[in-house]
C-alpha cells in the first residue's frame, strides 16, 4: 500500500503532464467548493421555511463566529499543507510526517479551545453579536450544536482536507467535504421538520449540521487508516516534533491564510451595514448578489487549493519549468472561468437573481448589482490566486501584506469613500475599483519577489 501511495504522489507531483496533474488535483477542490457553497445556501433556504424571522437571524447572527472556526482551520490545515508539499519537494518525508502530526494537533488544540471558550462566554459572546429577547434561544441552540459541540470535528474536517490535499490526494480530500455537504443538505430537513417537534426547528439545523461535520471527519479518519502507518499524514504522536523553524513556517504561512479569511468575511458584513440604509430592498437584493456571484469564486478557489501543493512542491524541488506551466494553466483556467461568469451573468442576470426572489423590485435592483459586481470576478481570482501563489512558495509575509493591503487599505475604505460619494452604487462598484489596486499591486509584489532558480 505504501509504494502504491508513493507512486501516486510522484505521478502526480513529477510524472504526469501538467493539464493532467492540474486536473487530477482541481476537479475535486472545484466540486467540493460548490457543494460547500450549496450547503450553506441550502441552511439558510430550509431555515427560511419555517417563515419565523427570528429563526432566520439567528442563524445568520451566529455565522461570523462560524466562519472564524474556518480561519482557524485555515491556519493549520494551509500552513501545515504548503509546508508538506514543499518538504517531499525536497525529499524529507519524515520531516513532512512530523509538520503533518503537528498540524493536526495544532488545529484540534485552537477548535477546542475556541469551543471551550464559546460554551464558557456564550451570554457575553451573543449579546455582543446582536442577539435579543426574540433570537436569543435560537441563537444559543444554533451555536451550542455548530461552535461547542461540533467545532472540533468541523475544524478537523478542513484540516485533513488540506493536509491530504498536500500530499496529491485531491480526491478523497474532496470526497470527504462533499460527503458533508450532501449529508447535511438531507438531514437538515429530517431533523427540522420530522424529528423535532414545532419550534426547534434551529436546533434541528443545528444537530444536522454537527453531524454532517462528524461524519465528514469520521471518513478523514477512515482515509488515514486505509494509507496505513507509513502514510505522510498520521495521527501518531511517535513521529515526534517538527523542527523549531517548520512549526514557526506553518504560522508563517497560516495566520496570513486565517486574516485574509477573517477580513474577507468582515467585508461582506460591512457591505450588508452600509446598505442597510437604503432600505430593506435594497439590503434583501445586495445579499442576493453576494450569494450569486460566490459561484464563479468558489471555482477559483479550488483551482487555487488544487494549485497549491502542485506549485509547492515543484518550488521546493526546484523544477522550474513544470512550477510555471502549472501557475500559467491554472491561471489561464480560472481566468476562463471568471470571463465565462462575466458574460453569462451580464446576459442573464434578471433570471439568476430569479432564483432567489420574485419581488419585481427586488429583482430589478439584484440584476442591476450583479451586472456591476461581476465585473470584478476576474479581477478577484487574480488577487487571491497571487495569494496562493505565496502561500505556495512559503513566502507567508508576503501573503499577509498582500491579503491585509487588500481588504484594510483597498476594499474596505473604499466602500465606504464610494459609499459617501455615490451612495448604494458606489457600494457596488467598490469591488472593481479596489481590485483593479490590488491586482496591479500584486503583479507588481509577485514579479519582483517570486522565486528564482
Amino acid at each position: 500500500m505504501k509504494q502504491n501511495t508513493a507512486a501516486s504522489r510522484e505521478d502526480v507531483f513529477q510524472n504526469l503532464p501538467v493539464p493532467s496533474a492540474l486536473r487530477v488535483m482541481v476537479v475535486p477542490a472545484v466540486t467540493s467548493q460548490l457543494i460547500v457553497l450549496i450547503y450553506n445556501m441550502a441552511d439558510t433556504f430550509y431555515v427560511g421555511q419555517t417563515n419565523n424571522p427570528y429563526m432566520v437571524a439567528s442563524t445568520s447572527l451566529i455565522l461570523p463566529v462560524f466562519n472564524i472556526t474556518l480561519c482557524l482551520a485555515g491556519l493549520a490545515g494551509i500552513g501545515g499543507g504548503a509546508l508538506i508539499s514543499r518538504l517531499l519537494g525536497q525529499d524529507k518525508p519524515d520531516e513532512a510526517r512530523r509538520v503533518g502530526t503537528f498540524s493536526l494537533y495544532l488545529g484540534a488544540l485552537i477548535a477546542a479551545v475556541f469551543a471551550i471558550g464559546m460554551g464558557l462566554f456564550m451570554e457575553p459572546i451573543l449579546n455582543v453579536l446582536g442577539a435579543g429577547a426574540n433570537t436569543y434561544t435560537y441563537t444559543r441552540q444554533y451555536a451550542m450544536c455548530v461552535i461547542v459541540v461540533g467545532g472540533i470535528p468541523t475544524v478537523l474536517s478542513n484540516v485533513l482536507a488540506n493536509l491530504i490535499r498536500s500530499i496529491g490526494r485531491s480526491r478523497e480530500a474532496g470526497l470527504g467535504i462533499i460527503l458533508g455537504g450532501v449529508l447535511n443538505i438531507a438531514l437538515d430537513p429530517l431533523f427540522m421538520f420530522v424529528l423535532m417537534p414545532d419550534g426547534l426547528e434551529v436546533l434541528g439545523a443545528g444537530i444536522a449540521t454537527c453531524l454532517s461535520n462528524c461524519v465528514a471527519c469520521l471518513f478523514f479518519l477512515s482515509v488515514l487508516l486505509r494509507m496505513g502507518k507509513g502514510s505522510i499524514i498520521t495521527f501518531s504522536p511517535r513521529v515526534g516534533l517538527p523542527q523549531k523553524e517548520n512549526m514557526i513556517a506553518v504560522f508563517a504561512v497560516g495566520v496570513p491564510s486565517a486574516i485574509a479569511t477573517f477580513l474577507f468575511d468582515m467585508d461582506y458584513v460591512i457591505i450588508d451595514k452600509l446598505m442597510v440604509s437604503y432600505g430593506d430592498l435594497a439590503l434583501a437584493a445586495v445579499g442576493i448578489v453576494l450569494k450569486v456571484e460566490r459561484f464563479p469564486l468558489n471555482v477559483g478557489i479550488g483551482i487555487c487549493q488544487g494549485m497549491l501543493p502542485l506549485v509547492a512542491y515543484n518550488c521546493a524541488a526546484q523544477n522550474k519549468q513544470r512550477m510555471e506551466d502549472t501557475i500559467r494553466l491554472a491561471r489561464t483556467l480560472g481566468l476562463v472561468i471568471a470571463g465565462i461568469s462575466v458574460v453569462l451573468y451580464e446576459l442573464f442576470a434578471a433570471q439568476f437573481t430569479r432564483l432567489f426572489i420574485s419581488d419585481p423590485q427586488t429583482l430589478e435592483m439584484a440584476a442591476q448589482f450583479l451586472r456591476i459586481r461581476v465585473l470584478a470576478t476576474p479581477l478577484m481570482f487574480l488577487s487571491f490566486f497571487t495569494v496562493y501563489l505565496f502561500q505556495s512558495f512559503g513566502k507567508g509575509r508576503f501573503s499577509l501584506f498582500l491579503g491585509v493591503t487588500r481588504w484594510l487599505v483597498f476594499n474596505i475604505p473604499m466602500l465606504f469613500l464610494l459609499n459617501a460619494i455615490f451612495g448604494m452604487y458606489g457600494i457596488v462598484w467598490s469591488q472593481a475599483v479596489a481590485d483593479i489596486l490590488t491586482v496591479a499591486l500584486s503583479f507588481f509584489i509577485y514579479h519582483k519577489y517570486r522565486p528564482r532558480f
